[in-house]
């Protein structure tokens, strides 16, 4: 057994590979894919080329793409037009309950990662995370000094919006929501065990 592979590959690779980089904040490199998933760094680089191979001969309309080092999925840019009219369409709708719910996390957990959030909320966020950045209701606030995911925080026009001049005005709800000093146990207690499955996604 290398440093790079865990003591057991208890979860199927390509799987495994897709739910994690579902909910990457960034692009992750092969190394830190094998420590997640469980296998020899060799085996997780050919899975992932074999599923970028699969998701091109499939026309997906998402890629998944080597940049700045590491994989991360991207829309495939022939849908780009597809994505910017929901985008816009979504920045004139009201605020669904999950987006809702998304916002609240963050206003009481800032700064906060998206996985921290995932992890609170038990779904998975990506899509209503970036609802709230194209409607200027959150915003990046640098990354974690730990595992260089990068935060986020309400903006001032969220403020603006709720009525109150900073996030300590708001209502005492944060006793009710999980410390993040929790999940690092739960991280730490579920390290030796199964990869846990991809959180469902929701609408945004």
């Amino acid at each position: 057994m290398t440093q790079d592979t865990l003591a057991v590959a208890t979860t199927e690779l390509a799987p495994s590979l897709e739910a994690v980089l579902m909910v990457a904040d960034e692009p992750l490199d092969a190394t830190s894919l094998a420590t997640a998933v469980g296998y020899p760094v060799d085996e997780v680089v050919a899975a992932l080329e074999a599923l970028t191979a699969e998701y091109d001969e499939q026309g997906r309309g998402f890629e998944l793409r080597h940049v700045a080092g590491g994989y991360r999925y991207y829309t495939r840019e022939e849908y780009a037009s597809v994505v910017e009219g929901f985008v816009l369409e979504g920045q004139q709708a009201r605020l669904t309950q999950a987006a809702l719910e998304t916002l609240a996390v963050v206003a009481y957990k800032q700064p906060v990662s998206r996985a921290r959030v995932s992890a609170i909320r038990g779904v998975n966020v990506d899509g209503v995370m970036r609802t709230l950045l194209n409607r200027g209701l959150v915003e990046e606030a640098g990354t974690d000094e730990s595992s260089g995911a990068t935060l986020f925080r309400t903006s001032t026009y969220f403020l603006e919006r709720i009525g109150v001049q900073s996030v300590d005005e708001l209502p005492e709800l944060a006793p009710y929501l999980p410390d993040l000093a929790d999940f690092d146990e739960m991280e730490e207690a579920l390290g030796a065990q199964s990869a846990p499955d991809e959180p469902p996604a929701e609408p945004t």
